[in-house]
C-alpha cells in the first residue's frame, strides 16, 4: 500500500477525493443490493421487512461498522460515535428522500408492517441504552462498558421476538386501496439462479461496499487534525451522511421497484446495526468506555437521532395518505430536524 495513504495526515483534497470514490462506489453497489435483497426476500420465505432489517442493514452497514472500529482504535472515539449516531441521523432522514420518489401515497402508509414498527420501537431502545451507558459508572467487563452487553442482549432479544411475531402477528396493520403488500415478485433471470449463487453475490457486494470504510475514517481523522473541525462535526455529519448513503440508495431503489416495506425496512434495520457500532467502537477503544468518551455534541446527535426515530415510528402508525409536497408529516419533521442538528453542530 502506498506510504500516502497509511501516513497522517493526509492533504485535504485527498481526503475529500476518498470521501467522493467511496459514495459512488457505495452508490452503484447498493443498486445491486437491492435487486439481489429482494430476490433473497422471496425465495427465501422471510419477507421483505426481516430480510431488509436483518440482512440489508448488515450488508449496508459493514462501512460504517469499518468507519467506528478504525476511528475508535485509532484513539478518536468521538469520531467514532459521531458516525454512529450520525449515520442513524442521516439514514431516518433517507425515509424523507425516498419518499419524495413513491407515487400517489405516502411511504409510510403503503410500507405498513409490524415489523418495521417492532424495528423502530428497537432502535429507541439502543439509542436509550447508549445514552444510559454515558450516565451511569464508568466501569468496565472484560474490557467493554455493560451498556454494550445490554445492546447486544436487546437487539438478539428484540430480533427473536419480532421474528416471532411475524409469523403470528396478533396487530396488523389496516390495509387499504394504496397498500402494497409484500408479495413475490418476477426478478427475471436471478429467479433462474440458485440460491447459493445469490448468497454469494449479495456478501460480495456487501464487502465491497464496505471496503471504503477504512480509508473514510482515515480520511476523516485528516480532516480533523488538518482543518481544525469538531470530532463531532466530522463524525456525525461527513461521516455519517457516507455512512448513510447505502440506505439511501437503497431506500430510493426498493421504492422505485414497488418493495416499499424494504425500503423502510433497511433503514430502520441499518440503524439499529449502527446503534450496534457503538458496542464494536467500544471493544476497539482501549483507552476506557467510548459512552464516557462522548462530549457535549455526541449527546446532541444521540437525543437527535431518538428524537426523528419517534418521530418516524409515529408516521408508520398514523399512516398519513398524503401530505405536504408529496411527503408525509414525519417527512417534513425529519428534514427539519436533520437541518437544524447540522446547523447546530456547524456553528
Amino acid at each position: 500500500m502506498p506510504e500516502v495513504l497509511t501516513t497522517l495526515p493526509w492533504s485535504p483534497g485527498l481526503s475529500v477525493a476518498v470521501f467522493g470514490v467511496a459514495g459512488v462506489l457505495t452508490v452503484v453497489g447498493s443498486i445491486r443490493l437491492v435487486t439481489l435483497g429482494d430476490t433473497l426476500a422471496d425465495r427465501t420465505g422471510w419477507g421483505e421487512a426481516f430480510f431488509g432489517a436483518v440482512f440489508f442493514g448488515l450488508a449496508t452497514s459493514l462501512s460504517g461498522i469499518v468507519m467506528t472500529a478504525v476511528a475508535a482504535a485509532a484513539d478518536q472515539p468521538q469520531l467514532g460515535y459521531g458516525n454512529a449516531v450520525g449515520g442513524i441521523a442521516a439514514q431516518t432522514t433517507a425515509v424523507a428522500v425516498a419518499d419524495a420518489f413513491q407515487r400517489r401515497v405516502n411511504l409510510e402508509h403503503a410500507a405498513a408492517s409490524l415489523s418495521n414498527v417492532l424495528f423502530g420501537a428497537l432502535l429507541i431502545a439502543l439509542l436509550a441504552l447508549a445514552l444510559l451507558g454515558t450516565y451511569s459508572p464508568e466501569v468496565l467487563v472484560g474490557g467493554v462498558h455493560p451498556a454494550s452487553l445490554a445492546m447486544v442482549g436487546a437487539y438478539l432479544g428484540g430480533l427473536h421476538l419480532i421474528r416471532r411475531s411475524g409469523t403470528s402477528p396478533l396487530w396488523q396493520a389496516v390495509a387499504t386501496t394504496e397498500t402494497l403488500p409484500d408479495v413475490p415478485h418476477d426478478h427475471g433471470r436471478l429467479d433462474r439462479t440458485s440460491l447459493a449463487s445469490l448468497w454469494v453475490r449479495f456478501a460480495a457486494i456487501g464487502l465491497l461496499v464496505s471496503v471504503g470504510g477504512w480509508a473514510i475514517a482515515r480520511a476523516a481523522e485528516s480532516l480533523v487534525l488538518v482543518t481544525g473541525l469538531s470530532a463531532g462535526f466530522v463524525g456525525a455529519i461527513l461521516m455519517g451522511a457516507v455512512n448513510a448513503l447505502p440506505e439511501t440508495v437503497t431506500a430510493v431503489a426498493a421504492v422505485r421497484r414497488g418493495a416499499p416495506t424494504l425500503a423502510i425496512a433497511a433503514v430502520l434495520g441499518g440503524n439499529s446495526l449502527d446503534a450496534l457500532n457503538l458496542v464494536i467502537g467500544d471493544i476497539a477503544f482501549r483507552g476506557g468506555s467510548i459512552y464516557h468518551a462522548a462530549g457535549p455534541e455526541e449527546l446532541f446527535v444521540t437525543a437527535s437521532a431518538l428524537f426523528m426515530t419517534a418521530i418516524l415510528l409515529g408516521g408508520l402508525l398514523v399512516r398519513q395518505a398524503c401530505g405536504w409536497g408529496r411527503l408525509g408529516f414525519e417527512g417534513i419533521v425529519l428534514l427539519s430536524s436533520y437541518a437544524a442538528m447540522t446547523i447546530v453542530l456547524a456553528v
